[in-house]
């Protein structure tokens, strides 16, 4: 979650749940085990999850055990790496998942799991699979990056929320000229000034763009829709649309989001995890009708279709094949039923964005219907959900990506200099 692009904000140390630790692939007689991630309404919802399954099932329980999200991620690699992987693996989909395939890490489970993904929206179904095959079942709520926007600030500026490039451009200079900082920016995150390079890289050259760069055709980078993209981000950075501090701001302590509910930014382009952040952390100003929300705007001459979204299609478990059979046959039991209406409407009252084809009816009447609606969908009406790049791209690839993006924004990489740098990253 942008854990992914930093996707959950975590912040537990490691425990044990209530359930036990337990071998890593299983434990006894049927038993299977989990290693999950705390944070959030996440952490409750799959916590309630796994309670009532092993409540209903005491011959094939799942035994949990609860990680930070950076303690989680050394701990799963070394596992994973060893053959003493948990029999359910938490994961973000991309590139790690097809390592794992390719490695024989997880097994194929389109068969058992057939149920569970014919409820989810296939672009959101599709960050699971490998080469057509289910490898990775969603386990939480999908989540497309969005434009937040104080509606208190553009109301008292006179300014319309924007719907083209060209009009938040004109917003920036309004807000800028009041003394507002136009866009909050966690610049100090990295993965956050991503976002705006994939919005803008989409608008400007549709998927194929990226399509190629993932595939790793060489030279990829050298589109000229690339080019054009990193020098609106220049643009804008020049234009002061981010402020002056933006790369001492850090996402993890939320302070970007912080810059708009106490009226010091406008805009903030984030992930749609943050609106529960908002929820935490200014409930008023939630509560009170402050907070406005929209769709990624389009780019005159760009080919792009302004319908598709970046983000993460979800979190997913996926099943170890180091695992005994009888403990993968006790997780694929749990994933086959795992979107039951309680589940879904868990999602909901969290705020986040259920996954599934029919979730409009557990979004109607809620607290959270607003934005859970919007965010829905957006989503269900997509013509593509590109997933964030530091989870689609190899890890070398994606960090090299992260590092030169930060350059970029900081003005001291020229866009050439960025294409020639992750052109050569291409093998």
């Amino acid at each position: 979650m942008m854990a992914s692009i930093g996707a959950i904000a975590m912040g537990a140390s490691l425990a044990l749940s209530a359930c036990g630790g337990a071998k890593p692939g299983g434990g006894a007689g049927g038993s299977a085990s989990a290693w999950a991630v705390t944070g959030g309404t996440h952490e409750q919802i799959w916590r309630t999850s796994f309670d009532k399954w092993n409540e209903a099932h005491a011959d094939a329980q799942i035994n949990v055990e609860w990680f930070a999200n950076d303690a989680y991620k050394e701990k799963v690699r070394t596992a994973i790496g060893s053959n003493n992987a948990p029999t359910l693996i938490f994961g973000w989909g991309g590139a790690t998942l097809k390592d794992y395939v390719s490695s024989g890490k997880v097994v194929d489970i389109t068969d058992a799991t057939q149920q569970t993904v014919a409820k989810v929206i296939p672009s959101i179904a599709e960050g699971g699979k490998v080469d057509g095959k289910v490898y990775g079942v969603p386990n939480v709520g999908t989540q497309p990056v969005v434009l937040y926007y104080n509606k208190q600030l553009f109301d008292q500026a006179g300014v319309a929320v924007p719907t083209t490039y060209d009009e938040l451009l004109a917003a920036v200079d309004a807000f800028k000229a009041q003394g507002t900082t136009p866009i909050a920016l966690a610049g100090a995150s990295k993965w956050t000034n991503m976002m705006w390079l994939e919005y803008l890289l989409d608008r400007n050259g549709g998927s194929e763009v990226f399509n190629r760069i993932a595939a790793g055709q060489a030279g990829a980078w050298s589109d000229p829709a690339v080019e054009t993209t990193l020098t609106q981000v220049q643009d804008l950075v020049r234009a002061g649309a981010f402020g002056d501090a933006f790369g001492s701001v850090v996402a993890d302590n939320n302070a970007d989001v912080a810059l708009v509910h106490t009226g010091k930014a406008a805009m903030l382009l984030q992930g749609s995890w943050v609106y529960g952040t908002f929820l935490t952390d200014s409930p008023d100003f939630v509560k009170a009708g402050n907070l406005g929300f929209t769709a990624f705007p389009t780019v005159a001459g760009g080919v792009g279709d302004p319908s598709a979204v970046v983000g993460n299609q979800s979190n997913f478990w996926s099943v170890s094949a180091s695992a005994s059979p009888d403990a993968q046959t006790a997780a694929k039991d749990y994933l086959a039923d795992l979107f039951t209406d309680e589940y879904v409407k868990s999602i909901v009252d969290g705020g986040d964005i259920p996954p599934t084809i029919d979730a409009r009816k557990f979004i109607k009447g809620t607290e959270q219907e607003e934005f859970v609606g919007f965010g829905y969908d957006l989503v269900l009406d997509s013509s593509n959900f590109q997933l964030s790049w530091d989870q689609e791209l190899d890890s070398a690839t994606s960090q090299a990506l992260l590092d030169n993006i930060q350059q970029l924004f900081a003005l001291s990489m020229t866009p050439q200099q960025f294409i020639d740098s992750m052109n050569a990253t291409i093998k």
